[in-house]
């Protein structure tokens, strides 16, 4: 073996759909580069699979750059891994050391039923966006830039908040499988702006009442979400949906 590369043991959850019994399956996987990702290092385990004429292991994933939501997996207990704001597949491979034992498996939820393996069905995520309905301004042309003054406080926080890229890492941290930090950032980054003001309740209200539809669980103030998450959404926009959510309520 390379110097420059490490030997891992991969212990890989394997299930053909969401009815199906899963299981940890064990690999060895030697050379790999301590610059590869942590998707493609499942590329290269993919490829021994192949070779050998056995099913690869699915998994989600698709910009590979840590802005579209799409890849998701708990690894060693953490969603995303071990590496703070950073999505699986920027992580990379030299924070893991050679000899390292990798126990990769899906996120957990009732609301996240497994596919294949490690890919899972993230549509409630877009139940719960289509329940929020649309922006009923009527906004015409782009408008100059400062023609709505919005407080940059608001404008920040609204900035944050849209940061959400919809991985499901909230949900596969918190142990009540609760969505309220992902549906919180929905709400409010439409919500702190003046646009978003004719439906903020009507909106905040649909949406938590489709979060609970689709099986999510409540919050308890775990602040696992907000640790898990790769782009730092803070558990405050909770505060700030839980108040617009009692003000529809009333």
């Amino acid at each position: 073996m390379s110097a420059k590369t490490i030997k891992l043991t991969l212990k890989v959850w394997r299930q053909k759909n969401a009815k199906s019994k899963g299981k940890f399956e064990t690999h060895k996987l030697d050379h790999v580069s301590p610059d590869a990702s942590f998707l493609e290092m499942l590329d290269q385990l993919n490829e021994n699979l192949t070779l050998k004429n056995n099913d690869p292991i699915a998994f989600d994933h698709d910009c590979r750059e840590g802005i579209c939501g799409m890849c998701g997996a708990v690894v060693n207990g953490e969603a995303h891994g071990p590496e703070k704001s950073t999505t699986l597949c920027q992580l990379h491979m030299r924070h893991f050391k050679n000899g390292d034992t990798i126990i990769i498996e899906p996120f957990r939820a009732k609301g996240f039923p497994v596919i294949k393996d490690l890919a899972i069905d993230r549509t409630a995520f877009d139940r719960v966006i289509q329940a929020g309905g649309y922006i009923s301004v009527r906004t015409g042309s782009a408008p100059d830039a400062n023609v709505i003054l919005i407080p940059k406080d608001a404008s920040d926080s609204a900035m944050d908040a849209a940061q959400c890229i919809g991985c499901g890492a909230c949900v596969a941290a918190c142990p009540n499988a609760s969505a309220m930090l992902f549906v919180s950032a929905k709400i409010n980054h439409l919500s702190l702006l003046p646009q978003g003001q004719p439906e903020r309740y009507s909106r905040a209200k649909n949406m938590v009442l489709q979060m609970d539809k689709e099986g999510f669980g409540n919050c308890s103030n775990e602040y696992q979400c907000e640790a898990a998450c790769p782009k730092d959404i803070s558990v405050e926009n909770i505060a700030r949906m839980n108040r617009d959510y009692v003000k529809a309520s009333l």
